[in-house]
């Protein structure tokens, strides 16, 4: 054995053994460089069609006739085609592969989101937002299982906490934009709300055709990196050890694992959109214009971009992704109890603010516990059956918001049921420590 050398590793076997991990890092650099901006574009662009519904309400609902429970509904139906067919979506990238799959979601959501600015009332509102749901059906869970199979576990919640930026940014870049886009009020006949629907829309289309010739669907299909760098990257995906891993879809669904993460998401995910989609309504209470309402509602997602980015660094570098989840939830309700107590503007902002950090940070750190105990079709069906279920919570959460403003006539008896849930998956978050030993 060569001497000087830790471990009794030979000099060969070190240097061996560097050439690899270096193989491996330039693997990982490559394929972020390529994935994830492209990927975190396209993400903000999804989030931008739902964010950009808040600002439509400020015009179209009085033009349409459209009540608050109606545009909660209309916000919330979404999420229902959604849930329906994200198992079926997720499987069908499964046996297609990613690249293919991702590329005609991407395209077809593009497409049917510019077709909310033909709505005429209530019910095509409703149909347009429905078939939305379905089209977008398994983009996420597609991506969380696409970027598994790519970055081993040690990047894996910088590279989904990078991806997940799109969805603050969706709202610090598209607000201030939204509310610009009104503005284009009666050019070539459209209304302002139609031109916002329209010019958020139709770039996702482009983007899909990216996303078909960029992405590739594993390591070993990627021309663009050397046979080094394959072999590097691969073995450490498949040496990576698992918290009692499923193959199988059947027994994933069985898991409590899986039960407990689907109360979990179903908790922050009520939280975001009860949250995003309102809060140009909200902020309407204050008498701001639509330009200003555009302005300030950007300044709590600039804050909740820098705390996800901060926050999932930090769970990368020291671990405890459980406790760290169950603080961002803790934090999220406690964020909302400010806009609740105080009147002041001010109050309110630092209040949405909180919220956000904690509900787009738990985001983050959620999708790295799940690909810990599922693999294969268990991954792609389980992380679907994760989402779908979880993702009702978006239809609860706007129109739970709708319904309460309507009843109450104020936004207090909602944003108090929001604080609730979001307590409720602090405690189901803290309760994934009897079931996982290995984070």
């Amino acid at each position: 054995m060569g001497e000087g050398v830790p471990g009794g590793l030979s000099a060969s076997g070190a240097a061996s053994a560097d050439a690899a991990d270096a193989a491996m890092q330039s693997a990982v650099h490559k394929a972020a460089l390529r994935f994830v901006p492209l990927l975190t574009i396209a993400y903000l662009f999804n989030y931008l069609d739902r964010t950009s519904l808040g600002f439509a309400a400020l015009t179209m609902n009085k033009q349409l006739g459209v009540s608050p429970s109606q545009f909660g509904l209309a916000a919330g139906i979404f999420f229902l085609g959604y849930s329906t067919f994200e198992i079926p979506s997720n499987l069908l990238l499964y046996r297609v592969g990613a690249r293919r799959w991702l590329a005609r979601i991407m395209i077809s959501w593009g497409l049917v989101s510019a077709a909310n600015a033909f709505v005429v009332g209530p019910h095509s509102f409703y149909g347009v937002r429905l078939l939305l749901g379905i089209m977008e059906a398994g983009f996420f869970p597609g991506v969380t299982f696409f970027l598994a199979a790519w970055f081993p576990a040690q990047y894996r919640t910088r590279m989904l906490a990078w991806f997940l930026v799109g969805i603050p940014l969706s709202s610090l870049i598209g607000a201030p934009v939204c509310g610009q886009l009104l503005q284009m009020d009666g050019i070539w006949g459209l209304a302002g709300w139609q031109w916002l629907f329209l010019l958020v829309s139709l770039p996702c289309v482009p983007l899909g055709i990216a996303t078909f010739f960029l992405l590739a669907d594993r390591p070993q299909t990627a021309s663009w990196l050397t046979a080094q760098e394959r072999d590097a990257l691969n073995g450490v995906l498949a040496s990576e050890v698992r918290e009692r891993p499923h193959v199988s879809l059947l027994a994933a669904l069985k898991d409590p694992r899986v039960l407990i993460c689907t109360a979990i998401q179903f908790g922050f995910t009520l939280g975001s959109y009860g949250i995003g989609i309102w809060l140009p309504l909200m902020l309407k209470e204050y008498h701001l214009a639509n330009t200003s309402i555009g302005w300030i509602a950007a300044i709590p997602y600039l804050f909740a971009t820098i705390g996800m980015i901060l926050w999932a660094f930090h769970v990368d570098k020291k671990g405890r992704r459980i406790a760290n989840l169950a603080i961002t939830c803790l934090l999220g309700g406690v964020g909302l109890l400010l806009p609740i107590l105080s009147h002041s503007l001010m109050s309110a902002v630092i209040g949405f603010s909180l919220a956000l950090i904690g509900v787009t940070a738990a985001r983050a750190i959620f999708w790295t516990i799940p690909t810990r105990f599922l693999t294969g079709v268990a991954a792609a069906g389980g992380l679907a059956f994760i989402n779908s279920l979880a993702t009702v919570g978006g239809f609860v959460g706007p129109s739970m918001m709708g319904w309460l403003k309507q009843y109450s006539g104020s936004y207090i008896i909602g944003l108090l049921a929001v604080a609730a849930i979001l307590l409720a998956a602090t405690l189901a978050s803290l309760s994934l420590k009897l079931f996982i030993s290995r984070e």
